[in-house]
């Protein structure tokens, strides 16, 4: 559905550069996750060259007569003779079947990573995939006059990720990078409304897990002479675009200062019912310390929601979790602090699980099991305690401590526990 005043044309950004996408205002949850206050925008680009065209990303497949109208006023599909492909997923790759039936000429560039994803793409057609060209950092297409310059940039957010960069114009088409769900009709970032909260909003959930990528990008990037970001998601970036790079390099920076940069830091998280956990929690804390080269946060979740502890947890070396078992389960504190997970990148970190219980204590394993789902490391049994921890199970729980400071150290050799002793 056109906003009012776009109608069905392509905006220009450059001579022969248009943008041709489609606006979501509508839009109010985006992969399920993710809140679109105000909607989103599909963003799709044409670049004229004076021997080709080329397409850049296409729409979400409802939006897709919006996406060929607009394509069509600037564009014949039999002058395409390139179709970028900087991201498969749905919201991008959308109306891409229908476009290569239009144009069966094109040739398709995308990433090495994004070959498999674009057959599974078109099976459903039955379609044979078209002529496609894997490529990666510093490879060029020329379209006569203007050169497409392509930057890998995997699991930003998905592994098959890349960028384009229009030598001659200075134009960067980023993919999700530098994206938000933002819909607003005047599309450059100096007309649209105040957009920061959905940029960072947008980071935060998309691109924080993945921030050694955005590192990593951000270095391809900020050498390049940009006079204008044009991404997938949200408003165009004309007006001080570096700015925005500059702004994710910030936001993918650790924020935290460690004092004594050679300690590991273990955080441990609990609730308590009747103060059992704490208590096994407080002994678990005491035996860590006792490790030198250890640094031990205690918190407890019923003084802070989830969502203040992510720049702990991001910076953090190990974490423990400590819920008593209340109907079969974990209490809900702690799977909103396991939930918020998702957001940052705790591949590798150490992770540890306690807890008392009056009948069953189930949730110490499940809770283990969902520190093993986000690829955390958990070297040492969890321990369960029933009702009130006696001086006997205290010291467990600081040789529970102990044990964890020294895998963390690199005092004890790492292994993996088996799947039978889980049983």
């Amino acid at each position: 559905m056109p906003a009012a005043g776009l109608a069905d044309s392509a905006v220009e950004l450059a001579p022969g550069v248009h943008w041709v996408g489609a606006l979501d205002p509508h839009l109010r949850n985006f992969d399920i996750i993710l809140k679109t206050a105000n909607g989103t925008s599909y963003n799709s680009y044409v670049v004229r060259g004076e021997t080709g065209v080329a397409v850049i990303d296409t729409v979400k497949e409802e939006f897709a007569d919006t996406f060929f109208a607009r394509l069509e006023s600037v564009a014949r599909y039999d002058e395409i003779s390139v179709i970028v492909l900087n991201h498969l997923e749905p919201d991008h790759s959308g109306a891409l079947p229908e476009l290569l039936k239009r144009a069966p000429q094109a040739k398709v560039y995308l990433s090495s990573r994004a070959q498999m994803m674009l057959k599974a793409l078109l099976k459903p057609s039955g379609e044979k995939p078209p002529e496609y060209i894997p490529v990666t950092t510093d490879d060029e297409v020329d379209l006569g006059g203007r050169r497409l310059r392509f930057l890998h940039t995997p699991y930003l957010h998905w592994p098959d990720t890349q960028c384009t960069y229009l030598v001659e114009e200075g134009m960067l088409f980023s993919g999700d990078v530098f994206g938000c769900h933002f819909c607003d009709p005047r599309l450059f970032n100096d007309r649209v409304g105040d957009f920061r909260f959905s940029f960072e909003y947008y980071y935060a959930h998309i691109m924080r897990p993945f921030r050694e990528y955005v590192l990593d990008a951000v270095a391809l990037i900020e050498p390049l002479a940009i006079q204008l970001i044009a991404p997938a998601h949200g408003p165009i970036l004309r007006h001080q675009p570096r700015d925005y790079v500059h702004r994710y390099r910030e936001l993918a920076t650790p924020r935290l200062f460690n004092e004594a940069r050679s300690e590991k830091t273990l955080v441990v998280f609990y609730i308590s019912a009747y103060g059992n956990t704490r208590r096994m929690a407080e002994a678990l804390a005491a035996g860590a310390e006792t490790i030198v080269g250890v640094r031990v946060s205690l918190y407890d979740l019923e003084g802070g929601e989830s969502g203040i502890f992510t720049d702990l947890i991001e910076e953090a070396d190990g974490l423990a979790f400590g819920s008593p078992t209340i109907n079969g389960d974990a209490v809900k504190p702690i799977w909103d602090v396991l939930s918020s997970l998702t957001t940052v990148n705790v591949k590798g970190k150490l992770g540890a699980a306690f807890g008392s219980y009056g009948w069953s204590g189930e949730a110490v394993r499940l809770i283990e099991d969902r520190l093993r789902g986000l690829k955390l490391r958990v070297p040492v049994d969890g321990l369960r305690i029933k009702l009130v921890p006696d001086a006997g199970e205290l010291a467990q729980c600081r040789n529970l401590g102990e044990q964890v400071a020294r895998h963390l150290t690199g005092q004890i050799e790492q292994r993996e526990i088996s799947l039978a002793a889980l049983a």
